[in-house]
């Protein structure tokens, strides 16, 4: 395995690439007990529309997570219960862009680890199973929908694209999971589950060469084939809609307001991207920030509030929000502050304060072996290495905040969702 070494921040990675494309990363922890395993595939739930054979496919919503719900069944039994009586904590995860198995566990671990390679490659589904499982699924979709946090986010992504498939809700409707048979879940697997397609992260005090064995004895030799995918037509700067209001049984209002981001390609510069996206967030309006502080003396804001920057294939957005009685003055004075900021430039104390805020947080999440292989798993898939990221801080400054700020904070990106009472709307 290739050693690659990270002096800045005291870790080292070993990463191969087996014939069958498969790419392997061994994070070593000597001397920690706990060693967690995650096989990765880059197929999630914004992956409904790619060609295959040369014929272009187009999927129901929600059937990367339908799958991922079923991979679980083997013709033994359940491997979530062959992981738990093996002494492992098993899981699994679909987001829009990535479904992945994992489990931890202190002994054991290259039985465990075989498990997961085999039940997560070979698929085995029946008509039963998989009917028994559509009630399941729109049993979760339907107490989804009924959560004010998640209709005020879906809607705004609504808002903000017009054809790209990050409006479209990873786990599909009820209507759209109908669609979904044996065979279409088997095309999938098929499709995207090929090694080629797919990565291994192990974290822990492990042998690399356990590792390297384990795949290449379970996993098929076959690469799979390259697989060609679509996120809708490409998006200009502008909002699909500028406002949506959803009446339900709340209490208090709540809103988010978003702004469009030009999506950057795979590779560094995303990477960057992301890093630049958070600063300029808790910059703007973080809960330290000189806007956050005067909303919430002035009441428009309360504990509820805070924004995020997020990246998914094709697009980039910054969105704030919470419970407000008050949106509109609250996205106008974020647009007001975005204004300020770019005109006068940021503040060179508190810049480096958050830049300081932000590095630690980045040192600190490698305590956490999830976040170690959520970040390899996003770093291989889309052409940047996470450990990279004190070379990247060093090379964002205030400016790039400021410009950021400026191109990006303005009334033609801007879009917004309120989740208000029933009786409000009436």
């Amino acid at each position: 395995m290739t050693e690659t070494k990270y002096p800045r921040i005291g870790e080292t990675v070993l990463r191969e690439t087996l014939p069958n494309g498969l790419r392997v990363v061994v994070v070593p922890k000597p001397g920690y007990r706990k060693r967690y395993a995650f096989f990765a595939t880059r197929y999630g739930g914004m992956d409904m529309r790619f060609r295959l054979g040369g014929v272009w496919h187009d999927t129901p919503a929600g059937i990367a997570h339908y799958l991922e719900h079923k991979m679980f069944d083997t013709e033994d039994g359940s491997a979530m219960q062959a992981l738990s009586q093996n002494g492992a904590e098993p899981n699994a995860f679909t987001a829009n862009s990535m479904t992945a198995y994992y489990f931890d566990c202190t002994e054991h671990f290259e039985e465990n680890l075989r498990v997961l390679l085999s039940f997560v490659s070979v698929p085995y589904f029946t008509r039963q199973s998989v009917e028994k499982e559509r009630g399941i699924i729109a049993q979760e979709i339907l107490m989804t929908e009924d959560t004010p946090d998640w209709r005020v986010y879906k809607n705004l992504l609504q808002c903000l694209y017009r054809s790209n498939p990050a409006r479209v809700p990873v786990a599909g409707t009820v209507e759209s999971i109908g669609e979904i048979t044996p065979e279409t879940l088997y095309a999938c697997h098929k499709a995207f589950y090929a090694p080629s397609n797919m990565l291994l992260c192990v974290v822990g005090d492990v042998d690399p060469e356990t590792v390297l064995a384990a795949a290449r004895e379970v996993l098929p030799a076959e690469r799979g084939e390259e697989i060609e995918r679509e996120y809708g037509d490409a998006e200009d700067a502008g909002v699909f809609e500028k406002s949506a209001v959803c009446p339900m049984e709340v209490a208090t209002p709540q809103f988010l307001v978003g702004f469009k981001c030009p999506a950057c390609d795979d590779g560094e510069e995303l990477f960057r991207q992301s890093l630049v996206g958070e600063l300029a967030c808790d910059i703007l309006l973080g809960d330290s920030s000189p806007l956050y502080m005067r909303l919430y003396d002035e009441g428009l804001i309360n504990g509820s509030f805070g924004g995020d920057f997020d990246q998914l294939p094709g697009a980039a957005y910054l969105y704030a929000g919470g419970e407000c009685k008050d949106p509109e003055a609250v996205a106008r004075a974020i647009m007001d502050e975005a204004a300020r900021l770019a005109r006068e430039g940021v503040d060179e104390t508190f810049y480096q304060q958050i830049r300081r805020a932000n590095f630690g947080a980045s040192l600190r999440s490698l305590n956490s072996f999830e976040n170690i292989a959520v970040g390899m798993a996003d770093g291989c898939f889309r052409g940047f290495d996470p450990y990279r990221f004190p070379e990247l801080y060093d090379s964002i400054g205030k400016a790039d905040i400021e410009a950021f700020l400026r191109s990006n904070i303005t009334e033609e990106r801007r879009a917004m969702s309120r989740v208000v009472p029933k009786e409000a709307a009436q």
